[in-house]
């Protein structure tokens, strides 16, 4: 109850404030001179027809179309340099640390999740340089999900 008188009180109080400030900026504003008069200038050229002739506008630039595959390295690869280093690798992998919680007490060593992306991405980096070529990093594309038939 006393919640509500306060949230009462203080609607009233911001209402009236605002009135007043309304009210206020009104009385401004018809006290205020009346705006100079623009300086005659030189005649504003004629707008041409709409109607462009032969005309020819420049082209619109190409978008590139990327592979699923070439927008999923972009994804990992922040720095756009075609490698994808173990930070970045790591730094992305935040959505799959839910999936790792095993016991489902919303709680996941920081060890746990590592592991696994750690594993993941030194089973993909085969020259061992500790970077991802585009060729390494499509090992790591996960498996496609089968769409199951209706049981109808």
């Amino acid at each position: 109850m006393r919640g509500v008188v306060l949230g009462s009180f203080a609607t009233l109080a911001l209402g009236g404030l605002g009135m007043f400030w309304w009210q206020g900026r009104a009385q401004v504003e018809q006290a205020a001179p009346p705006p100079l008069a623009a300086p005659a200038t030189e005649p504003l050229p004629e707008v041409p027809e709409s109607d462009p002739g032969n005309m020819l506008g420049p082209e619109p630039p190409e978008a590139s179309e990327l592979t699923r595959e070439q927008q999923r390295f972009f994804r990992y690869d922040r720095n756009r340099d075609w490698r994808v280093s173990r930070v970045e690798m790591l730094s992305t992998r935040s959505d799959a640390f839910r999936k790792l919680d095993k016991d489902g007490n919303n709680l996941l060593d920081f060890e746990e999740w590592a592991v696994a992306t750690v594993d993941k991405f030194e089973g993909a980096d085969a020259d061992k340089d500790n970077q991802l070529t585009p060729a390494e990093f499509a090992t790591t594309k996960p498996k496609p999900v089968k769409k199951r038939k209706c049981a109808c």
